[in-house]
C-alpha cells in the first residue's frame, strides 16, 4: 500500500490515499491546525514555494547550508545551488521518517533566505547555517519559556503559525530578547492552545551586547590581557563587570542558553578565522574534538582564504553539544590573544590540544567551587553526583553558565588552564614573563 492505493470508499468512484491526504490538507489550513498542515504536506512530498530560490539565495552569498541533526553523515552538507526535487529529497532523507520536521525545515529554510536579503548583518562570520540545529534551539527556547518538555515544546513550535514561526526565528538569529505566551482559543468550534511570540522591546538595549557578532567577550578578554601582571595567577578584578553585566551573569541559565545559540548558529568573533591562522604558525597544530587542525594548512591556504575558514569550521563542526563547542572556541581565542600580546615569544613545538584546557578549566572550577561551598557541591564536585546537573561532554552545566570575563568567569579558567598545560616564557627567577601590561 502507498500513496496510489484505492481505499474504495466511494464505491465505484476511485478514491486513494493521496487524495484523502489532500484533503485533509486543505482542512487543516482552513482551521488553521499548523501541525496537521506541515505533516500531511510532508506526507504529500510538498515543497514550498521557491525552496531552489531560496536555498539559492544563501549560497551565493558564500554560505553553506546543512539540514538534519548532526554528526554527518545524517546531517548533510549543501554546498551549491540545486534543483527543487533534488533539494527537496536531500532534505526529507535529512529528517527520516519525520515528515513534520522535513516541511519544517524547507519553510525555516525559507525565512533565513528572507532575512539574509533583508538583513545580512545577522548572518556575519556564519558560514554554514545549520538548519537542523537551528530548529532544535528553537523547540529548546519554547521549553524554557513555557516550562515543558521537549517533547511539547516540539508539538508547540509546528503549531506555531508561520508568523510566529518567522519572528521567533528572528529573535533567535538577532539575539532579542523575546517571551512566550499560550491561551486557551476556540476557532470554528475547536478549542486549542495558542502559542504568541512577543519582543521585549525594553531589553533591547541590554540584549543588543550579546549580538550576532559575537562581541561579548573578545573586547573583555583583550582588556583583561592588557592588565595581566603575572599569568600563572592571572583573576581579572571584579570591577571589570558593570551593574548591568552583574544583573544578567546573575540570571541562571543566560550564559548556558548564549553558548547554546551561538553554537548552533555557527557563531565566531569577528576575525576569528585568520586568528586561528597566525595561531597555527605558532605550533603544530590544534586538536579538537575528533579533528585536527595542521600547522601544514598555512602553508597550503592564505590567512584570509575562505577555503581555510571552511575548514576550521568543519573541525569544529564535528562537536555535537552547541554550549561545548562555544567554550572550545572560546579557549582557541584565549591562545589567540596571548601570541597577539606576547611580542612573538610564544612557540609550542606540539599539537595544542583543546578539549584539555576545556577540561581542565572546568577542573578549576569545579575545585574552587569545593571551597566556596558553591552550587557544584550539589552536582560535580561529587563523584557520585557527577553530571548530575545535565553537562554535556563532561563539562558541568554551571562551567557553561559562567559569564565569560569577570573573576569567576570562564575567560579566568580557560587562562589559567593554559598556564597549566602549555608552557609559556619564564623570567629569570623562574616566574611566568608576561609583556602585556
Amino acid at each position: 500500500m502507498g500513496p496510489e492505493w484505492d481505499t474504495k470508499m466511494e464505491g465505484s468512484v476511485r478514491c486513494r490515499v493521496s487524495d484523502l491526504l489532500s484533503e485533509l490538507y486543505e482542512k487543516a489550513g482552513h482551521l488553521k491546525q499548523w501541525w496537521l498542515v506541515r505533516h500531511t504536506a510532508g506526507m504529500l512530498r510538498k515543497k514550498v514555494e521557491d525552496l531552489a530560490k531560496a536555498a539559492t539565495d544563501i549560497i551565493v552569498r558564500q554560505k553553506q547550508l546543512a539540514v538534519g541533526l548532526p554528526p554527518e553523515p545524517r546531517e548533510k552538507i549543501i554546498t551549491r545551488p540545486l534543483p527543487p526535487d533534488e533539494l527537496a529529497a536531500i532534505i526529507h532523507d535529512a529528517c527520516g521518517d519525520d515528515n513534520s520536521t522535513a516541511m519544517l525545515t524547507q519553510e525555516v529554510l525559507v525565512y533565513l533566505a528572507m532575512f539574509i536579503r533583508t538583513e545580512p548583518r545577522l548572518f556575519k562570520e556564519m558560514l554554514r547555517i545549520r538548519v537542523g540545529l537551528i530548529i532544535q534551539v528553537m523547540a529548546t527556547e519554547l521549553a524554557r519559556t513555557l516550562k515543558c518538555s521537549g517533547e511539547d515544546a516540539s508539538d508547540q513550535l509546528l503549531n506555531l503559525s508561520p508568523y510566529e514561526m518567522k519572528t521567533l526565528l528572528h529573535h533567535i538569529l538577532s539575539g532579542k530578547e523575546f517571551v512566550v505566551t499560550s491561551e486557551a482559543v476556540t476557532s470554528n468550534n475547536v478549542s486549542e492552545r495558542r502559542v504568541s511570540v512577543h519582543s521585549l522591546e525594553h531589553q533591547r538595549s541590554t540584549r543588543s551586547r550579546y549580538s550576532s557578532q559575537a562581541k561579548y567577550s573578545v573586547d573583555r578578554m583583550r582588556h583583561d590581557l592588557q592588565t595581566v601582571d603575572d599569568l600563572g595567577s592571572f583573576h581579572p578584578e571584579p570591577s571589570v563587570l558593570t551593574q548591568e553585566d552583574s544583573f544578567e551573569s546573575d540570571r541562571q541559565g543566560q550564559w548556558l542558553r548564549r553558548r547554546r545559540l551561538d553554537g548552533a548558529l555557527n557563531r565566531v568573533p569577528v576575525g576569528f578565522y585568520s586568528d586561528i591562522w597566525k595561531l597555527l604558525k605558532r605550533c603544530h597544530g590544534l586538536s579538537i574534538a575528533t579533528g585536527t587542525l595542521n600547522q601544514s594548512l598555512t602553508s597550503e591556504m592564505t590567512v584570509g582564504e575562505i577555503k581555510f575558514a571552511l575548514h576550521v569550521e568543519a573541525v569544529l563542526n564535528k562537536i555535537p553539544q552547541p554550549e561545548y563547542r562555544q567554550l572550545c572556541v572560546e579557549s582557541i581565542l584565549m591562545l589567540c590573544l596571548i601570541i597577539e600580546h606576547d611580542g612573538g615569544r610564544c612557540h609550542w613545538n606540539e599539537v595544542i590540544n583543546v578539549d584539555e584546557l576545556v577540561h581542565h578549566g572546568n577542573r578549576l572550577f569545579i575545585e574552587e567551587q569545593k571551597e566556596l561551598d558553591g552550587d557544584v557541591t550539589l552536582c560535580c564536585a561529587n563523584p557520585k553526583t557527577y553530571l548530575k546537573c545535565g553537562g554535556l561532554a563532561g563539562v558541568c552545566q554551571n562551567f557553561y553558565d559562567l559569564a565569560p570575563s569577570g573573576r569567576y568567569g570562564t575567560m579566568s579558567y580557560l587562562c589559567r588552564s593554559v598556564v597549566h598545560c602549555l608552557k609559556l616564557p619564564c623570567a629569570g627567577d623562574g616566574n611566568l614573563d608576561c609583556i602585556v601590561q
